[in-house]
C-alpha cells in the first residue's frame, strides 16, 4: 500500500440552530469516525460546506478536528480556493493549523486548460512541504482532471494521491491503469456505492460522505476486500447502498447538495452525534418528514 490507503471520510460541519459552528458536535463526529476504525479525516471539503464557510470558519473547523484528533490518524485538508496564489496561501494556512497533507482540485471560476492546470499543481507543490492529493471534482471545477496529466504529476511526485469524485467509472478505472506501476500514488473513489468494484479493480481506499453515517460499515468492507473476501465485501457495500438512500428522501424539495449534505448530518443528529441538522445558509435544513424517513433507514440497518 502507498502511504494513504483505507477510509478517509470527507467530515461534515455541525452548525448550532443560530448558524454558528458547533465546535461540542464536530467534537463528537471527530470522535465517532475514529471510533469507526476510520484511516484518515478528510477536512474541509465538500461535505463540509467549505465553500459557504468564512476564513475564520475554516480555521476555527480544522483546529478544532485536529485538537479532537490529538495525532491518531492523518489530516487531509483541502486549500480550496480560485487560482494558484491563493490556494498556495489557504495551503500555508491549514498547514499551520495542523495539515498533514492538502487536497487541492484545478482552478475554478477562473477559465484554465490541461497546461495551466499542471502549472498549477507543479506551483502548489514547489510552495508547500506537505503531501498533495488532486480532488477530480468536475461537477463543482467545471474540468475534469485528464488522466495522463494525474499520472504525470504522480510518476514525477508532484502529488501523493487523487480523490476521484467524478463520477466517471470509466475514467477511473483508466485512472487505475495508468497508475498502476506507480506504487507510491494513492487513488481514492469518493464513490459511495461502488467502493467494492473500485477495491476489487485496485483503488486504495475511499473517501465516502456516508462514511460519516457509518464509518464502521466502510471499514468492514476496507477489510473485506484486503482479506480477499469479495463476497463479504459485497454483502457490506449493498447494505451501505441501502443506507445511502437517506440522500433520496427529501424527493426534490430541497437542492443536490442540501438532500446529501442534510441528510447525513440528519442521521448523525437522530444518532445523536451531532445537535442539530441546521445547513449553512441558503440551503435549508431536512424537516420532520424527512428526519422520520430517514430514522426509518438508519433503523432497519442497524445504526439506531
Amino acid at each position: 500500500m502507498p502511504q494513504f490507503s483505507g477510509v478517509i471520510p470527507p467530515v461534515v460541519t455541525p452548525r448550532h440552530t443560530d448558524g454558528s459552528i458547533d465546535t461540542d458536535s464536530l467534537k463528537n463526529v471527530t470522535k465517532h469516525l475514529l471510533d469507526g476504525g476510520v484511516s484518515g479525516l478528510f477536512v474541509l471539503g465538500s461535505s463540509a460546506e467549505v465553500p459557504y464557510m468564512t476564513d475564520a470558519e475554516r480555521a476555527l473547523v480544522v483546529s478544532t478536528i485536529a485538537e479532537a484528533n490529538a495525532g491518531a490518524v492523518p489530516l487531509i485538508v483541502g486549500a480550496n480556493e480560485q487560482t494558484t496564489n491563493r490556494v498556495i496561501e489557504e495551503a500555508r494556512k491549514v498547514i499551520d493549523l495542523g495539515a498533514d497533507a492538502i487536497v487541492v482540485t484545478s482552478m475554478y471560476y477562473a477559465i484554465g486548460n490541461a497546461a495551466e492546470t499542471e502549472t498549477h499543481f507543479r506551483a502548489v507543490h514547489a510552495a508547500v512541504d506537505k503531501p498533495i492529493f488532486a480532488y477530480d471534482v468536475p461537477v463543482r471545477t467545471h474540468f475534469k482532471l485528464p488522466v495522463d496529466l494525474l499520472a504525470r504529476l504522480g510518476r514525477d511526485g508532484v502529488i501523493t494521491g487523487v480523490k476521484d469524485s467524478s463520477g466517471d467509472d470509466v475514467g477511473f478505472r483508466q485512472l487505475l491503469l495508468a497508475t498502476k506501476d506507480n506504487p507510491g500514488l494513492s487513488i481514492f473513489t469518493g464513490h459511495e456505492v461502488v467502493v467494492d468494484g473500485a477495491l476489487l479493480g485496485g483503488a486504495h481506499g475511499v473517501v465516502p460522505g456516508l462514511g460519516n453515517v457509518d464509518p464502521a460499515g466502510y471499514r468492514r468492507l476496507f477489510d473485506a476486500s484486503q482479506a480477499g473476501d469479495w463476497a463479504g465485501a459485497r454483502r457490506e457495500q449493498d447494505r451501505l447502498a441501502d443506507v445511502f438512500e437517506i440522500v433520496f428522501t427529501p424527493n426534490g424539495r430541497v437542492s443536490g447538495g442540501a438532500a446529501g449534505l442534510g441528510a447525513f448530518k440528519t442521521a448523525l443528529q437522530i444518532m445523536g452525534v451531532i445537535e442539530s441538522n441546521t445547513m449553512s445558509v441558503p440551503m435549508p435544513a431536512l424537516n420532520d418528514s424527512e428526519t422520520a424517513a430517514i430514522k426509518l433507514i438508519l433503523a432497519r440497518n442497524g445504526l439506531v
